[in-house]
């Protein structure tokens, strides 16, 4: 903070920080820009729900998918949301674990925007597979045609890892807000409000007692999901690295995908954020320093982005197998190379301009370098599905994919989605941990000597 918000009396200064975050919610209005994002978002979800009716009643023809590349943009957008969702948890349990403090001034929206990712994620492989009536199929459980799942399949690896990520994401973020919903319950004027937010937030009373099992609970959420920041897009990544496709046949696929889902992540946080914190007066909350280390972390998994595509190709060379050499041949200069080259440009090249202070401290350099990145990212996925799967084994099974509007529309509409969601998330919930910011202040503990 200021040199002139610590000369303020501790209960001033944790008075303040409820203010500014409360008066988020409070507020009658919020800020114009806030309606035009509104809008835009719910013009998305409507281009999304058209999309999904359309596929519903008409078929998965209405995607660019063909024999050879079956998978295409579904499955892009799926591992893309995935990893969209990984920053949240690592900020809110590694960082945790950790005792990083400069993780509570955006940990709350960082989990908000991992669960609004999984959901988005989940859309895909459901209506992928043309028949989402019977997604029921994927859990265990007894049926007339004795038809279980195959459990050697990463696909079904998939569906429990993502669901046990989303269940243990949803419980360690409400967990985290109860006392923040009791806080904006005790300053509700209306009586909708006092019953909506006293409901939510579960009967606290901010006892002793109730923060020695919060404050039990929470650590135990937390060391549950550290491993499933690891865990859960490494399974995904099985979906490639265990098939024999050339390009997708490598071991080093866990821990690229892994660093990728932290670098996208990280990179979307930081394009929520850095316009929150101007549109809502959170400067003082989110400081400078915490865009600053945001940034540092964007740039580190960027360029542990760069080294996997570095040894991916060294690799294909080095085994001296010809079709993994012509698989990397292909997406460098083959049809689809513009993908390649968006994709090296904006998560090899771009991110190294957050070396240069200027870029970690302008924000609408900050926002542009992190709109690119995530740009990458989708190419990066698109890239790994499309060219691998459109030249496999058989140059006769070889195909060219073309997406049509409805590819389009349906990527777009899942944009809306998360941003819908997103937003109503910023108006009607603490948008910042605020017990948890105030318990890292030096006034929060013992001893503490005002200057």
């Amino acid at each position: 903070m200021s040199s002139a918000s610590e000369a303020k009396h501790p209960a001033q200064e944790f008075n303040q920080i409820t203010e500014t975050v409360a008066d988020v919610i409070e507020r009658p209005k919020p800020p114009k820009a806030w309606y035009v994002a509104f809008g835009i978002a719910l013009a998305m979800l409507g281009l999304l729900a058209v999309s999904v009716y359309h596929l519903l009643t008409t078929g998965v023809g209405v995607w660019g998918n063909n024999n050879a590349i079956a998978w295409a943009w579904p499955i892009t957008n799926f591992v893309f949301w995935v990893g969209i969702g990984h920053a949240g948890t690592l900020i809110s349990a590694i960082l945790f674990l950790m005792r990083q403090s400069w993780r509570t001034s955006i940990n709350r929206s960082a989990e908000a925007m991992t669960i609004f990712a999984v959901m988005c994620a989940g859309l895909f492989p459901i209506l992928h597979t043309g028949r989402p009536w019977m997604a029921y199929w994927m859990i265990p459980h007894p049926n007339e045609m004795l038809m279980w799942p195959q459990f050697r399949s990463p696909l079904m690896w998939d569906v429990f890892a993502v669901t046990t990520y989303a269940t243990v994401s949803m419980l360690f973020w409400y967990l985290g807000m109860v006392p923040d919903l009791a806080t904006v319950r005790d300053r509700a004027k209306s009586k909708v409000r006092q019953i909506v937010y006293g409901i939510l937030a579960l009967g606290w009373n901010g006892s002793a007692r109730q923060w020695h099992r919060y404050e039990r609970g929470y650590l135990l959420l937390a060391a549950l999901a550290t491993p499933l920041v690891l865990s859960v897009h490494s399974v995904v990544s099985f979906d490639f690295a265990v098939s024999k496709i050339p390009g997708w046949h490598t071991t080093i696929f866990p821990p690229y995908f892994v660093a990728g889902a932290i670098f996208s992540g990280f990179a979307m946080v930081l394009t929520l954020m850095v316009p929150a914190r101007w549109l809502f007066g959170l400067k003082d909350i989110i400081k400078e320093s915490h865009i600053d280390v945001m940034c540092k972390i964007t740039l580190a998994t960027g360029l542990m982005v760069g080294f996997s595509y570095g040894a991916e190709i060294f690799i294909a060379w080095y085994s001296g197998n010809l079709f993994e050499q012509y698989a990397f041949l292909n997406r460098a200069v083959g049809p689809m190379a513009w993908g390649f080259w968006i994709m090296v440009t904006c998560n090899v090249l771009l991110p190294n301009l957050f070396w240069f202070k200027k870029f970690r401290t302008n924000p609408f350099l900050i926002v542009g370098v992190c709109l690119f990145v995530n740009v990458g990212m989708w190419f990066e996925r698109f890239v790994i599905i499309m060219t691998s799967l459109s030249r496999p084994w058989i140059p006769a099974a070889w195909a060219d994919f073309t997406p049509t509007f409805w590819d389009a529309a349906t990527l777009i509409g899942s944009f809306g989605l998360f941003f819908t969601l997103f937003l109503l998330f910023i108006r009607f919930a603490p948008m910042v941990a605020m017990a948890e910011y105030k318990a890292t202040l030096p006034a929060a503990h013992a001893g503490h000597q005002k200057g």
